[in-house]
């Protein structure tokens, strides 16, 4: 596998493909060509705060979310204050299936996913799902996020512990009952079956690679959207798996 496992490109590919991306186009992990995004804050959905939302116990707590590609997903969670990790992966089906070629089949019942770990003194699960719904992922689009289908590309949340999935339910009731978006919310609440880190090469891609295409025009306006709409849970220097030179 490259180092770059989804594209490999070239730098006169990559050129090309800043061009299209300046003519109103944009490829998709896969190399399909999709109308691109803004580059600018992405869609803020301003959601209202969590009506249930107990404490916790001491830190630190994990939670998991599926939504979309994880590299956009793990690249907000890691500029938010008082999360200490996330971890791109896998969650949804069986250990053994929890390789990216077979994930990418769409019939492993794994999502890409992100495990993030935090501390509930800082930042509250609650909270965590106002950013996933705000800023992270569109609950509307089944099975879809962005220019990415399939299964793996689902958004589910799978609460680690009973109290996680009691208030995840009730925040998509709340938000279903608010009307804030044209479609119904399809993001489920799935049952916790653990979670797979993915290969190395995916982690902490969105801080190694933040000129890269697909980051550029689906992911670092999700970060700009978290700045923007949760100034005080922003931090600008994220916290990675590994260290980035």
């Amino acid at each position: 596998m490259t180092d770059v496992p989804h594209r490999p490109i070239i730098a006169g590919i990559a050129a090309a493909l800043l061009l299209l991306a300046a003519a109103g186009t944009m490829t998709t992990r896969s190399g399909a060509i999709a109308p691109a995004p803004r580059v600018d804050a992405g869609p803020i959905v301003r959601v209202p705060t969590p009506a249930v939302d107990p404490a916790e116990a001491a830190a630190p707590q994990t939670a998991v979310f599926a939504g979309g590609c994880f590299w956009g997903v793990q690249g907000v969670f890691q500029h938010v204050k008082g999360v200490s990790s996330a971890v791109s992966g896998y969650s949804g089906g069986r250990q053994g299936d929890a390789q990216y070629e077979s994930v990418g089949s769409g019939t492993t019942g794994h999502a890409e996913a992100v495990k993030v770990s935090y501390d509930p003194k800082v930042v509250s699960y609650g909270t965590l799902l106002r950013i996933y719904f705000a800023v992270v992922a569109d609950p509307t689009t089944l099975n879809r996020q962005g220019p990415d289908q399939g299964t793996q590309y689902r958004t589910a949340i799978f609460p680690t512990t009973p109290q996680q999935a009691q208030t995840a339910s009730a925040y998509i009731a709340q938000l279903g009952a608010t009307k804030l978006w044209k479609a119904p919310i399809v993001t489920k609440v799935e049952r916790y079956r653990g979670f797979f880190a993915a290969e190395k090469y995916h982690q902490d891609f969105l801080t190694r690679k933040p000129d890269y295409p697909y980051i550029v025009y689906n992911d670092l306006p999700k970060v700009e959207a978290l700045r923007v709409a949760f100034p005080n849970y922003f931090r600008k220097a994220p916290v990675t798996v590994y260290p980035v030179s």
